[in-house]
């Protein structure tokens, strides 16, 4: 059952990055890498930064442990102080928290854009535009976060496909948005910004619908402090404390780069975007499957079967995520050119934004890690120590970004924030192996050193292709886009061939194995 779950939100999460690369290509072409852009870019993360806080952070943290406990452990989802009742009164909750914040920052807009983009202050122009787009993509921090509640309900509810597209519906309503739009609107980014807005409407009433139809769509009511809520709230304190503090890492971040040289933001953003297919194809599916069957599993007191769900998801994750690494690291610029340089995107920002994502894709395997071995905390209630965790990982993040700001720019932040990552990732293992909570299984330790060879092998294919197609064959790696792009899919063939056939040989995975694990995990 795991892995079919991680492979229902993994393919639409897929879909989803596929669908939100075309979304970044025609805004690579409409807005480049330029001031205009650096401004969407923060008024786009400024809601998506309070939305991991808020919903996917502390909210669906503690939310899910407590519903899909009392799925297990209540038959009757109906009774008093039911799932149901508790499902209801979390959302009323939610809701009236996210509405109060979001009135509260948009009056006080001009001073949040000054604290998170500084850089911005001594261009009044763009100072200006910042504001505004702001205030317009605000409110789907309330769209999302109610989308993040009902996700929670039907993935506990092993309903997985649903939630996991709703990021599809956001990229397929701003890829429209840049069409329809912006013929209207004064800029591209005001387009992009009022399709941000509307995108929140859309997933909603999605959500809304999928969970009125199996009949586990929440009521709204006045919010109430029973025993359950309480027992919420006792929770979220210090999740969100440890997401806050990540949260502040990623502000911290933005900061920063506002200061850095114009552009710095934009090469960032788009070297996030590459890597967040393979973290969220994996590492978000991961950790969205894991968290509620770790939940069960731990209340029903099956230690052992909450073992090796957890050696299995990691397993999972490295199989699919050693081989992006691998080919994100060797072949960046290529990766970057085929897909964003046209129209105002130049091949100056590509050189940039693939220093950028050369350095991120090293972080990749602790993302992943972070996804798999965090819902052994929160599944067993402890939502302190990730907290410690994090908050040791986000103080080297910033010492090591304001140490490297100056001779790195913008690379220099991606590598802190790779370095911060593998030092959470460690300790999270480590404190799990100490408490007798964890530990790497035979068939993972036999496994782990097979699909590591097996993406070197592919590294190695892909960059020696690479070097052909670009010296030996016409050069079409410095040509126009269409021959950038016919190169870059002969890459992802070789690639995904290459190391098909290697995992096999060298035995990291075989297809009975994916049969299998669909089939019973």
């Amino acid at each position: 059952m795991l892995v079919r779950a991680i492979a229902t939100v993994g393919f639409m999460t897929l879909l989803s990055r596929l669908l939100g690369f075309a979304r970044d290509v025609a805004v690579a072409w409409v807005l480049g890498a330029g001031w205009m852009a650096d401004v969407f870019f923060v008024a786009f993360k400024l809601p998506n930064l309070f939305r991991r806080l808020f919903a996917e952070g502390a909210f669906n943290l503690a939310f899910v442990p407590i519903f899909a406990g009392k799925l297990e452990t209540e038959p009757d989802a109906n009774a008093p102080g039911g799932a149901r009742t508790f499902a209801t009164q979390a959302q009323s909750g939610l809701l009236a928290a996210v509405l109060l914040f979001s009135i509260a920052v948009e009056l006080a807009m001009p001073w949040v854009v000054e604290l998170i983009a500084p850089g911005f202050a001594d261009e009044p122009e763009k100072f200006a535009l910042a504001v505004e787009l702001v205030r317009v993509t605000f409110p789907y921090l309330v769209f999302i976060s109610m989308v993040s509640l009902l996700a929670g309900i039907l993935n506990s509810l092993h309903r997985f496909w649903a939630a996991a597209a709703t990021p599809v519906l956001l990229n397929l309503t701003m890829i429209a948005s840049v069409f329809a739009l912006t013929p209207l609107a004064a800029t591209p980014a005001h387009a992009l910004s009022w399709g941000v807005f509307i995108a929140g409407g859309v997933q909603l009433a999605w959500l809304m619908w999928h969970t009125a139809r199996i009949g586990w769509l929440p009521r709204l009511a006045w919010p109430r402090l029973d025993a359950d809520v309480k027992r919420l709230l006792k929770r979220i304190g210090p999740v969100a404390i440890g997401a806050g503090i990540y949260q502040i890492s990623l502000l911290i971040d933005t900061i920063i780069a506002s200061l850095l040289a114009t552009g710095s933001i934009s090469y960032l953003f788009y070297a996030d975007r590459l890597v967040q297919l393979p973290l969220g194809v994996v590492g978000v599916a991961v950790g969205t499957a894991l968290l509620p069957m770790l939940s069960r599993q731990i209340k029903a007191g099956d230690e052992a079967g909450a073992l090796v769900s957890q050696n299995r998801a990691v397993e999972f994750a490295l199989l699919l995520t050693l081989p992006a690494m691998a080919a994100l690291a060797v072949i960046p610029e290529t990766l970057i050119a085929a897909l964003f340089q046209r129209g105002e995107f130049t091949a100056e920002a590509t050189a940039k934004t693939a220093l950028a994502l050369m350095v991120f894709a090293l972080g990749l395997p602790a993302y992943v890690l972070i996804k798999a071995l965090a819902p052994g905390f929160y599944a067993r209630e402890d939502m302190v120590t990730p907290i410690k965790v994090g908050a040791l990982a986000v103080a080297v993040n910033v010492a090591v970004a304001l140490s490297l700001m100056g001779p790195l720019q913008h690379v220099g932040l991606a590598a802190a924030t790779v370095v911060s990552q593998w030092l959470n990732a460690l300790a999270l293992l480590t404190i799990l192996i100490r408490r007798g909570q964890f530990h790497f299984d035979r068939r993972f330790t036999g496994r782990v050193w097979r699909i590591a060879l097996a993406a070197a092998l592919m590294g190695a294919v892909v960059y020696s292709l690479e070097l052909w197609l670009a010296r030996g064959w016409a050069g079409w790696l410095g040509g126009g886009g269409a021959e950038r792009a016919a190169s870059l899919a002969l890459l992802v063939v070789a690639g995904c061939a290459s190391y098909s056939i290697a995992a096999h040989v060298f035995g990291a995975a075989r297809l009975g194995d994916v049969k299998r694990w669909m089939r019973r995990t």
